[in-house]
């Protein structure tokens, strides 16, 4: 009983300085690279904030509606592997959102590495993030949709029968 107390609150202090640690690191270096890429350039940050925005929206709002249609078949295996995926493609907007969100130094480092180096990338990724919401909004309508009216043609083609009564 106190080993597996000490194990706990071992990997409980784990957590937290890990969390510091990643709390000073990734902001700031999540907006160098984005700097490096943009190079001040305003075309090039709104550029790259729309398609960041928009697809680490769109594809992991895809993953997650096809894990929730394939849930249950195959045990599970689709499920996981479609809600991992959506996270993994997710990843650029959360390390986004760490940097305008956050309230350590390094979000503040990394919203002026933003401002000088990535002009426009904050907007535009927020536009982006709008935009990605919207569409698969939209996919996750006409799928409905789709799948609804062959609910309907399966049960105009094969009525149920009464013969059992």
């Amino acid at each position: 009983m106190v080993k597996k107390v000490v194990i706990g609150l071992v990997i409980a202090a784990l957590l937290v300085v890990t969390y510091f640690i990643l709390e000073a690191f990734l902001p700031r270096w999540w907006a160098g690279q984005i700097g490096r890429r943009v190079e001040g350039s305003f075309g090039r940050g709104i550029a790259t904030g729309l398609v960041l925005g928009i697809v680490c929206t769109f594809v992991p709002i895809l993953f997650f509606m096809w894990s929730f249609v394939n849930r249950g078949r195959m045990k599970n295996v689709p499920t996981i592997a479609f809600a991992v995926l959506g996270v993994v493609l997710a990843i650029p907007n959360l390390l986004t959102l760490t940097v305008v969100a956050g309230g350590g130094n390094g979000a503040h480092a990394g919203e002026r590495i933003f401002d000088v180096e990535a002009p426009g990338f904050r907007a535009a990724t927020a536009w982006g993030v709008i935009i990605g919401l919207l569409l698969a909004v939209g996919v996750g309508y006409f799928i409905w949709r789709y799948r609804r009216r062959g609910r309907q043609l399966n049960a105009i083609k094969h009525p149920p029968t009464t013969e059992g009564r």
